[in-house]
C-alpha cells in the first residue's frame, strides 16, 4: 500500500490511472478493512489506520511487506484513485490535519477506486483495433465516468457504482467478443468457472473467455492466453511461468501481482513484471 509504495501499476500512457502514493494520504492503509489471513498478518477494521502507517503517510515496513505477512498490500492497486481523492476531491487537505473530513474521505475512496478501474478498462478498449465499431460508445462511457470522478465528495457518495459498472461492462463484454473473434476456430468458454488448482499447463487458451473465472493456484505454466478476456480473473497463486499473456485483454497489474511467474512469462507492454517473481 503506501510508502510511497512502488508497486507497478496499470495505466499505460495514463499516469492518472497509476498509483502515486507520494500524493496520497495513505487511504488504502486506512479506509479499507482487512482480516488476518495468508494475505494480512492482523485484523484491521475500515477507517482505522494500519499500525505500519507513518506520520508522512508512508509504510514503515514497505520493503518487508511480504516477509511481515502483508502480501495483500503488495497486490493492491488503486488505479490512481488515492491521489485523485486526496488532491482533487479534497484539494490536498489530509484527514489528519482536518479530522472532520476523515469519514467522508474514507467512504469516497472505494467509490473512486471502482470508477478508476472502469477508466482503465475503457482506455484499454479504445486501443483495441477490433473494437473500433464500439469506439463511439466507449468514448461516451469514458467521458461520463471521468465526469463522475470529478464530482464533489457529496456527489461521489451518491454515485450508483453498480449501475455504472453494469453499463460499462456491457460495452466491455462486446469488446471482448470482438477481440476473441479474431482468433480462428472454436474458443474455450470458462466464464465464471471454478478452476481452483486446475492443471492447465501448456493449455491453448487463445481467445478464451475467462471473465470472472477463479484460477487460484492453477497451473498455467506455458499456457497460451493471447487474445483471452481476463477481466476479473482471480489469479492468486496461479503459476504463469512461461505463459504467453501478450494480447490478452483487461488484465491488470493487481492480477499479475497476485500470481506467480518468471522471466519467461510474456506480458502485455502496459504491465510490469512483479518484483517477487522468480
Amino acid at each position: 500500500m503506501s510508502q510511497k509504495h512502488e508497486v507497478p501499476s496499470a495505466g499505460g500512457d495514463r499516469p492518472d490511472l497509476q498509483a502515486d502514493c507520494g500524493n496520497c494520504f495513505g487511504l488504502c492503509c486506512v479506509a479499507l478493512p482487512f482480516a488476518a489471513s495468508a494475505d494480512f498478518a492482523v485484523d484491521k477494521p475500515a477507517g482505522k489506520p494500519c499500525a505500519n502507517l507513518q506520520e508522512d503517510f508512508g509504510c514503515g515496513i514497505h520493503a518487508r511487506l511480504r516477509d511481515k505477512g502483508f502480501s495483500g498490500c503488495t497486490v493492491f492497486d488503486c488505479f490512481g484513485a488515492g491521489q485523485k481523492v486526496s488532491q482533487v476531491t479534497f484539494g490536498g487537505t489530509d484527514w489528519r490535519s482536518a479530522p472532520g473530513t476523515a469519514r467522508q474521505m474514507f467512504d469516497v475512496f472505494p467509490v473512486m477506486r471502482q470508477l478508476h478501474e472502469l477508466l482503465w478498462y475503457l482506455n484499454e478498449a479504445l486501443t483495441l483495433p477490433p473494437a473500433r465499431p464500439l469506439h463511439k460508445d466507449l468514448r461516451r462511457a469514458l467521458g461520463e465516468t471521468e465526469r463522475l470522478t470529478r464530482g464533489s465528495a457529496d456527489a461521489l457518495a451518491e454515485v450508483d457504482v453498480a449501475a455504472v459498472r453494469q453499463d460499462v461492462n456491457a460495452l466491455l463484454l462486446r469488446t471482448g467478443e470482438l477481440v476473441r473473434a479474431t482468433v480462428p476456430g472454436r474458443k474455450k468458454n470458462h466464464r465464471g468457472a471454478d478452476l481452483i488448482g486446475a492443471r492447465l499447463r501448456g493449455a491453448d487458451l487463445r481467445g478464451a473467455n475467462l471473465r470472472g473465472a477463479c484460477l487460484i493456484a492453477a497451473d498455467l505454466k506455458g499456457a497460451d492466453l493471447r487474445a483471452a478476456d481476463l477481466i476479473g480473473v482471480d489469479f492468486r497463486d496461479a503459476d504463469l511461468s512461461g505463459a504467453d499473456l501478450t494480447g490478452s485483454i483487461f488484465l491488470t497489474q493487481a492480477q499479475l501481482n497476485a500470481a506467480k511467474g518468471d522471466a519467461a512469462t510474456k506480458l502485455p507492454p502496459a504491465l510490469s513484471r512483479p518484483a517477487h517473481w522468480k
